[in-house]
């Protein structure tokens, strides 16, 4: 049985480079550290996507229970090449995304969640997940699709994706849009925000975050 289960573990990735953490001045005024979370902390992450999982409104429903899964197999080594970032303020989690890389060249978008809404806090993690594929991983192209209509509109008209017609994105469902290398340098000026480095008692609190409710969860409970 431990045989079996060592054939069915992935037990390498392609070399990665470490996400260099930055400081996002969001439009309440608060700063959000974005950093990168080591496999050993997703049980903190799960905890804080759960109860997300009967949320139906914006899809959190599915977006949720998709992360949950992907998040679990990276930490289970089921899931190759993946990586997630998070998005701290004050001290709370304010939202997750993740990607993964199917190779050196081409990197799969995952999902984009925000537990806090109202400070773009989705959107810049969204910009800084991708920034981190090319500007650190050194992809040539992102494939993105949606499962929302939010979220078409934040990705494929905010970014102006590249569709790829046919193309079947890892996640099933729509078709493919491409985020190529010379698209997120063309766009990356008025969407790709932050700066390096952090304070040190900020980017302190960052790595000791803690897990509250989502304004999801706090809405449906009013």
């Amino acid at each position: 049985m431990e045989n079996i289960d060592s054939m069915l573990s992935l037990d390498w990735d392609i070399p990665k480079k470490p996400y260099p953490a930055k400081a996002i001045t969001l439009p309440t005024g608060s700063k959000m550290v974005v950093r990168e979370i080591s496999r050993e902390e997703v049980p903190f992450l799960l905890d804080a996507i759960r109860p997300l999982l009967t949320i139906s409104a914006d899809y959190y429903d599915i977006v949720s229970a998709r992360m949950y899964a992907e998040l679990l197999g990276w930490y289970r080594y089921r899931v190759r090449n993946e990586y997630c970032l998070v998005g701290i303020v004050d001290g709370e989690l304010a939202g997750i995304v993740n990607n993964r890389l199917y190779d050196s060249k081409t990197c799969i978008s995952y999902h984009t969640m925000a537990l806090k809404r109202g400070g773009r806090v989705g959107a810049h993690l969204f910009a800084a997940k991708q920034e981190h594929a090319i500007e650190n991983l050194g992809v040539d192209q992102i494939l993105v699709t949606a499962e929302s209509p939010i979220g078409f509109n934040r990705w494929m008209v905010e970014w102006n994706l590249e569709p790829r017609q046919g193309m079947q994105h890892e996640l099933g469902g729509a078709n493919a849009y491409a985020l190529t290398k010379e698209g997120y340098y063309l766009r990356k000026s008025k969407l790709v925000f932050g700066e390096r480095p952090v304070p040190q008692a900020l980017l302190e609190e960052a790595l000791h975050f803690k897990v509250v409710a989502p304004d999801m969860v706090k809405d449906a409970r009013t």
